[in-house]
């Protein structure tokens, strides 16, 4: 199929099936603001937003990515770090040789065998946050500051990396602000429009290096953040990006217009997901959705987080559980430090999470929704829903104290069998209030615990 530079058109897109069954993938937050790598620990957005705080939100941000934002709030936490520890005469651009000179003894390959291990099925880097510099030597540079850009071509050598080891590889994008062609300081909410940098020669810019995001580097996902400015012909990017890449997606941070919900900005332009940050969902979501979110406050690396910012491994794996049950992915974000070093929380992290999936996979990957998300068992433990085939998993977000789990609400067929994923042997019998299972041993202490029922029970 030829794609047309019409909104009609490029909504013709459907969702590839590689997006669908992914479930998993890595953000990756790295860039400038990994030399300082600081942000107070002021909690999570949706607390802020719940409360109209958007000046307190912005004055306190605690995701070390907004750096250059933060450090020009006059009295905020970031601005007296940065005085404190650089000067006030240190300007942001001077992190530039700090960071290509800690870059050089990053290995691509240790971060792709780690994603591998992990579980993950596409990773997302980011190549241009809202600072403006490029973790790449791109053929269109920034006007602006020269040499404002990474020496060495992460983009590239990352994204060679990963699709070695089997993985897709994609990127983000910050269409929407850029503080070298737009210097607007974000104090509130409705800064962030005034931010979008909306010359001709931003236009010219942004759409050349996602262009070159997907002839050079063939990104799996357009991740575009914040917006985009107004005279961008977004049909026409969308439509030549289609016809390169047939199976690529495209998320819903392109919008023109600015419009809030009570998730994010609302799009306006043509997407395949939604996308956003530290959101999760009670019922199943018709639109394909994708979850982000650190394995701590911030997306870039903040040196001032402990355990107590940072998720648990139960949390990810009941997090990811609930996320795919109700027809999301769960794009879990790592921040490097500046010489590419994983914190060896975010890694415990990670390798706890892909842990569990070695063995619990079954229920998560290529999997759709069922009728319902979620359930019950007799002794009130959460359960969520995922079907593959002719096949029903059960997943139970604790670990039962007894030797029994009756499974509320299902109605078996002759010939079903029932099995627990973690080989721990079981007898089941139908009972009038559902499906009851009778463990051998009691299941090991675990963040969650999979029931797979064939062929899939009915509802009653």
């Amino acid at each position: 199929m030829t794609y047309e530079p019409t909104f009609a058109s490029v909504s013709g897109h459907p969702v590839p099936d590689w997006f669908h069954n992914a479930k998993l993938g890595i953000f990756i937050h790295w860039g400038l603001y990994s030399v300082p790598a600081y942000a107070p620990n002021a909690g999570e957005l949706s607390e802020y937003i719940a409360n109209g705080e958007w000046e307190k939100w912005f004055a306190n941000n605690p995701y070390a990515e907004w750096y250059m934002n933060s450090y020009r709030i006059d009295d905020s936490p970031t601005q007296r770090y940065h005085r404190e520890t650089y000067g006030a005469n240190v300007d942001y651009k001077d992190f530039v040789p700090r960071f290509n000179e800690a870059i050089q003894a990053w290995q691509p390959e240790e971060w792709a065998a780690l994603f591998k291990q992990v579980n993950a099925r596409y990773v997302v880097l980011t190549t241009k946050h809202h600072d403006g510099f490029l973790m790449w030597p791109s053929e269109t540079p920034n006007p602006h500051i020269p040499g404002y850009h990474a020496t060495r071509n992460l983009v590239g050598e990352l994204g060679d990396a990963v699709r070695n080891v089997g993985l897709r590889m994609a990127y983000y994008y910050s269409g929407g602000i850029d503080w070298t062609f737009n210097p607007q300081v974000v104090r509130h909410i409705t800064d962030l429009q005034k931010a979008v940098p909306q010359m001709p020669a931003y236009v010219d810019y942004a759409n050349a290096h996602w262009r070159e995001l997907t002839d050079r580097y063939g990104t799996n996902i357009l991740w575009n953040d914040i917006a985009y400015p107004k005279a961008a012909d977004l049909n026409a990017l969308f439509a030549d990006y289609y016809n390169k890449m047939p199976e690529g997606v495209i998320n819903n941070r392109f919008t023109q217009e600015f419009r809030m919900d009570d998730v994010g900005i609302v799009s306006d332009a043509h997407f395949d997901f939604e996308t956003p940050e530290y959101t999760s969902f009670s019922e199943i979501r018709e639109k394909k959705w994708e979850s982000c979110r650190g394995i701590g406050a911030s997306f870039g690396y903040n040196q001032i987080e402990g355990p107590e910012q940072y998720q648990s491994v139960e949390t990810l794996v009941r997090s990811l559980v609930d996320i795919v049950s109700k027809n999301g992915n769960l794009l879990l974000n790592i921040g490097p430090m500046a010489d590419g070093t994983i914190p060896a929380m975010q890694r415990e992290r990670l390798l706890g999470l892909g842990a569990w999936l070695d063995v619990n996979g079954e229920a998560i990957f290529d999997t759709r929704p069922w009728h319902t998300a979620e359930g019950k068992t007799g002794d009130d433990i959460d359960v969520r829903f995922t079907q593959k085939g002719d096949t029903l998993y059960a997943t139970l977000l604790n670990t039962p104290t007894e030797h029994t789990v009756l499974l509320r609400g299902l109605r078996t067929t002759e010939g079903t069998t029932v099995r627990v994923l973690n080989d721990t042997a079981a007898t089941w019998q139908q009972t009038e209030e559902g499906v009851m299972i009778q463990l051998n041993t009691a299941l090991p202490v675990d963040p969650a615990h999979v029931v797979a029922i064939a062929p899939q029970p009915k509802l009653f």
